[in-house]
């Protein structure tokens, strides 16, 4: 059984889960371009979604602590062996560490990853009685689990906008939007929360993620194609038609997860 919050709070000290404070100045220019990317963004991503194979909170929070510096279509490749032998938490928890290396050995700094999805698991069964929690403030305390794992889960699972996801596609295109120079992640998260609005967290922090991963990429962003261009600073290439049909390009794209190109070079 969970603990109870009174006894939990004796046990150990709850991190602060605000939204990260944002002590800077934003100008009225990136104001309006925000709010026209916005605009774009909702056209181009109606109904974005995390590509991380999941079917509840369990299953994503895992798969989101094995993505690190690692990709989804990896991920995707050993999850469901992964639950197959250990579909719940208390299965993991009590999982050994080298079986556990064995399945997990593709998504690079396997001990590590291991040990952490163990950890997470035997808190989750000893803290919240085998149910991920839906709050910033729960799953933060998780091994393991920081704001970005967490705005993951909770936007995905539970639709619910305690911030906005910031990884390192995000961390790249908001410098490329004009945003922002800083690569912390809670400074990017607390100016993205005052650039967007709250009803919107949810939403916005998956379509930056995914026009990261297929349209303004790291190597070779298709700033042609991309239906920001118009108000991207960073823009090296004159716009294809319409910025409207650019954005149902990036909607195709992004649905197949980069399988379907209709502007294929």
């Amino acid at each position: 059984m969970a603990r109870s919050a009174s006894s939990a709070g004796k046990s150990r000290a709850r991190p602060v889960a605000a939204v990260p404070r944002f002590d800077g100045t934003v100008t009225d220019a990136v104001r309006e371009r925000a709010a026209e990317i916005h605009r774009r963004l909702r056209k181009a991503q109606p109904s974005p979604q995390v590509e991380l194979d999941h079917t509840d909170a369990w299953t994503l929070l895992v798969a989101t602590i094995l993505a690190a510096r690692s990709n989804d279509r990896t991920i995707n490749g050993i999850t469901p062996q992964l639950f197959a032998r250990w579909p719940t938490p208390a299965d993991l928890a009590a999982a050994p560490q080298e079986q556990v290396e064995v399945v997990v050995k593709r998504s690079g700094f396997f001990r590590q990853k291991a040990a952490a999805i163990r950890k997470t698991a035997q808190a989750v069964v000893a803290e919240f009685g085998g149910e991920v929690p839906a709050s910033m403030e729960e799953l933060i305390t998780l091994p393991g689990v920081a704001r970005k794992t967490a705005n993951v889960v909770l936007a995905s699972v539970f639709r619910i906008g305690s911030g906005i996801i910031v990884d390192l596609h995000v961390t790249r295109i908001v410098e490329r939007f004009g945003f922002t120079t800083d690569k912390d992640a809670k400074k990017i998260e607390a100016l993205l929360c005052v650039l967007f609005p709250k009803r919107s967290w949810v939403d916005v922090g998956h379509r930056l993620v995914l026009h990261g991963r297929h349209v303004c990429t790291a190597r070779k962003p298709r700033c042609g194609h991309c239906p920001l261009n118009e108000v991207c600073p960073s823009a090296a290439d004159e716009p294809v038609g319409r910025w409207s049909a650019r954005a149902r390009w990036e909607q195709t794209l992004a649905e197949s997860r980069g399988e379907v190109d209709t502007f294929a070079d």
